[in-house]
């Protein structure tokens, strides 16, 4: 080792002036509850103090092009070389990214067939844009590189032709208000909205559901006996009109789904789902053309790849083609391989990113950060074992040598013990979270952890189940209440899938990385909502644009196949999917606003004499409104700051200084506290000032059950981890005190999450068990699978390798 790095009064958060050094050119791992300090520590302090050094190293006025660095609030920072950091992140891929676009080899691809593909004869070249179906030069004329055509029919549009158009016949049409408008415009229009569509004339029936027309007419509607409903000017839409407006322009994921019932989605006719035009198709290199390259596992790829790449070495006097293409095959085979080394080959580069797990995506963000091969940087990687199988875990180990041995420091935040036990060094924080965190509990080799008793992570070193904490007494697997029969399930690499489901219990899905546990359960999500219940996401809907992949374009859905029948008691009513997705993308989304705790909050003070007084209603106080907002920041807190030849940077209101409210607003208290000071709140402290106050003492008290007790109830939402994310959707299903029976299911919740909070967040999923509810969770968590009641392996291998259920254990 050559030295070390000294940190001297770190203050970054909760950070308690924290003193700390750490060798270089060693493996260090730092470790602690959710909430201790560690990201604090280590990317806000350790990256955040080389970041800003490095920004004063350039000219004033390109660091304005720059992305500004967090003040690291460190007193000093001794022996820090230039570094390198993965954070897990908080937003996901757009619906056009792909594994491709991730790893940054698309382009590459595009180019190796562009530069260096077999055209037929007399074809001209076309440029690499010709090769990606996210451009008007690539892009199949008639799907526009979607591959699939949704077509809106009398059948998907008018599922039961017993029904009159009075009584929802054209279930294509919005619900609410805007659906009532239709059909009140075609009663004005003279058509009979009473009789079963199946008897109305045919040329009426094509005329509302497929005309471009758009006539406006007044409508008179049925007068309310509470209410008296004034006519208006109604423009109508046809039925089919309204779900190819609403599929080309909605950025919701969920009204997007909804439209998708109601159209035939089939292959396009024209480049028959390849998305791309002819002539690019047309073009091949090695015999593929490259939609079915980027179809292949990437260790299918490497082995074409390298093929290729021995017979360019034997050739003595390469043609410029040649040294082209010798070049761009060594460089994709650079790639491709770290991702064979990461356990991800059997992924496909035309792979959509929203079609791979989460810990997958970590890896590939990985394996982009690692490609760039420096030396003598410390590298910070946010728990780059999320979502992996212990069998590919080795693998991510051996890197991680690789690049210390290379002349590296790596630092990891990391829950993991297996691979924390694997470093060099260790750096415990603690003891609590939040307020109660913030200090070195221990910094050095990885045995000393063990005799520190004030330290969380060394009570799991040795042992890192508990299962008492988990079941309390119980020691055998809960009996099903009934069964839920899956037959045939299609999704990815997931295909013709029989399974039994058992209602009532906790089921882990495992198997290694890309064995089809994510997969199978989108395919439950879809199956089983479609027949047997309603689907509720507990996602945020809007989405992101995004990058183009190789030979892509907006990625089509791929539709889940297969059946599902329950038989028993205790069949869902209800599917929620709950995922590390963010939960708002926005400051303007809080903790306190996504529980849906700040209506009672607003309600209370409305409520007080003085709001009375006032004439203030609960819109008031919610900082999102105009009248209770302060105007300078409009309700966020903060204000951008614009220099001239500086960053741009944020900077806390000077009108309000931070709280949110104009003055007005802030003058009624409710127990001596303004809205304001409760947002200021860490979740623990509300528990007591909330109290009287039901429903946002259930919400509280399910947040501070799974270890979220520490944060506050103003935090914004885009700052939460992934893992806080889900912990919080969980929190605001578990405040609900659902009675009907629901279908939980989640993709790797313990990501992120220390052993403690593992087993807190394990008891919680039991609990819903206990309720009535069925929970299905994809993991290779051990303190999952050792509580679970029954354990369900994918596999046996990887891709098209996998799939397939090889062990039931209950």
């Amino acid at each position: 080792m050559s030295g070390q790095i000294e940190v001297r009064g770190a203050r970054l958060h909760n950070l308690r002036d924290v003193d700390v050094d750490l060798p270089r050119d060693a493996l260090v791992a730092v470790t602690g509850v959710s909430g201790s300090g560690k990201s604090s520590l280590a990317f806000g302090t350790i990256h955040g103090e080389s970041q800003r050094r490095y920004l004063d190293s350039v000219a004033p006025y390109a660091r304005r092009l720059l992305h500004t660095a967090v003040d690291p609030q460190v007193r000093d920072v001794r022996g820090l070389p230039p570094t390198v950091a993965l954070e897990q992140g908080r937003s996901l891929p757009g619906s056009r990214s792909s594994v491709g676009t991730i790893t940054t080899t698309g382009s590459t691809l595009r180019m190796l067939w562009s530069r260096c593909g077999d055209y037929p004869a007399g074809a001209e070249r076309l440029d690499s844009d010709h090769f990606s179906a996210n451009t008007a030069l690539g892009a199949c004329p008639v799907c526009g590189g979607l591959g699939v055509v949704h077509e809106p029919t009398e059948a998907s549009m008018v599922p039961d032709d017993a029904l009159s158009i009075a009584q929802g016949a054209v279930a294509a049409w919005p619900g609410a208000w805007l659906g009532k408008n239709y059909r009140d415009i075609v009663a004005t229009l003279g058509h009979d909205i009473d009789a079963p569509w199946r008897e109305l004339p045919e040329e009426t029936r094509r005329w509302i559901l497929f005309t471009d027309e758009q006539p406006v007419v007044t409508v008179v509607p049925t007068r309310d006996a509470e209410r008296i409903n004034r006519p208006y000017q109604g423009t109508f839409s046809s039925a089919a009109r309204y779900v190819r407006r609403t599929l080309a322009e909605t950025k919701s994921a969920t009204s997007r789904r909804r439209m998708l019932r109601y159209v035939e989605t089939r292959p396009c006719s024209t480049c028959g789902g390849r998305r791309l035009r002819p002539d690019a198709l047309a073009v091949t290199w090695q015999g593929l053309a490259i939609d079915e390259a980027a179809g292949l596992a990437v260790s299918a790829l490497v082995d074409v790849l390298r093929g290729r790449a021995a017979e360019l070495v034997g050739v003595a006097e390469p043609s410029a083609v040649e040294q082209a293409e010798k070049v761009l095959v060594e460089d994709l085979l650079g790639r491709l391989e770290l991702l064979l080394d990461l356990g991800l080959g059997h992924l496909s580069l035309g792979r959509p990113a929203s079609g791979v797990s989460s810990g997958e995506l970590q890896r590939l963000r990985l394996a982009t950060a690692l490609r760039s091969g420096l030396f003598g940087v410390v590298y910070v990687l946010d728990e780059p074992s999320a979502g992996l199988h212990p069998r590919d875990a080795e693998q991510l180990v051996t890197l991680l040598r690789a690049l210390v041995d290379a002349g590296n420091t790596v630092v990891v935040v990391e829950h993991d013990l297996a691979i924390v036990q694997r470093c060099d060094w260790v750096i415990d924080v603690g003891p609590g979270a939040g307020a109660e965190g913030g200090e070195v509990l221990w910094s050095g080799p990885v045995a000393g952890l063990a005799s520190v008793e004030a330290s969380p992570t060394a009570a799991y070193l040795d042992d890192p189940v508990h299962v008492e904490e988990v079941l309390g007494d119980r020691q055998t697997p809960r009996r099903w209440t009934g069964t839920l029969s899956l037959s045939g399930l299609g999704r990815h690499t997931v295909r013709g899938l029989d399974l039994d489901l058992g209602l009532g219990v906790v089921t882990v899905l495992t198997g290694v990385s890309g064995s089809g546990k994510t997969s199978l359960l989108d395919a439950v999500h879809d199956v089983v909502g479609e027949q047997l219940a309603r689907i509720e996401d507990a996602e945020a809907e809007d989405g992101e644009p995004g990058d183009e992949a190789a030979g892509g374009g907006v990625m089509a859905e791929e539709r889940s196949r297969g059946t599902a029948r329950a038989s028993g008691t205790g069949a869902p009513t209800r599917v929620v999917r709950i995922t590390q997705r963010p939960i708002g993308r926005s400051p303007r989304s809080t903790l306190a606003t996504y529980t849906g705790m700040w209506d009672a909050v607003r309600k209370a003070y409305a409520a007080t004499p003085e709001a009375e007084e006032r004439g203030f209603g609960p819109g008031r106080f919610s900082f999102n409104t105009a009248a209770g907002q302060c105007p300078t920041c409009t309700g966020e807190g903060a204000v951008a700051i614009e220099l001239l030849f500086l960053p741009g940077t944020y900077a806390t209101c000077p009108t309000c200084r931070g709280d949110r409210f104009n003055p007005v607003t802030l003058e009624v208290t409710w127990h001596g506290l303004t809205v304001a000071d409760l947002l200021r709140m860490s979740v623990r402290e509300a528990v007591a000032a909330l109290a009287e106050l039901p429903a946002a003492g259930r919400a509280l008290r399910a947040l501070e059950a799974l270890g979220l007790g520490y944060l506050t109830l103003g935090q914004p939402a885009t700052e939460l981890s992934g893992g806080e994310a889900q912990r919080i959707k969980l929190a605001t299903e578990l405040q609900k005190q659902r009675r009907s029976p629901t279908l939980y299911l989640f993709d790797e919740p313990t990501t992120g999450l220390h052993p403690a909070d593992v087993h807190r967040l394990a008891a919680q999923l039991h609990k819903l068990a206990e309720a009535g509810h069925t929970v299905v969770v994809a993991e290779h968590d051990a303190v999952m699978m050792r509580t679970a009641d029954v354990v369900v392996e994918m596999g046996p291998g990887a891709g098209d390798d996998g799939g397939q259920v090889v062990r039931v254990e209950s």
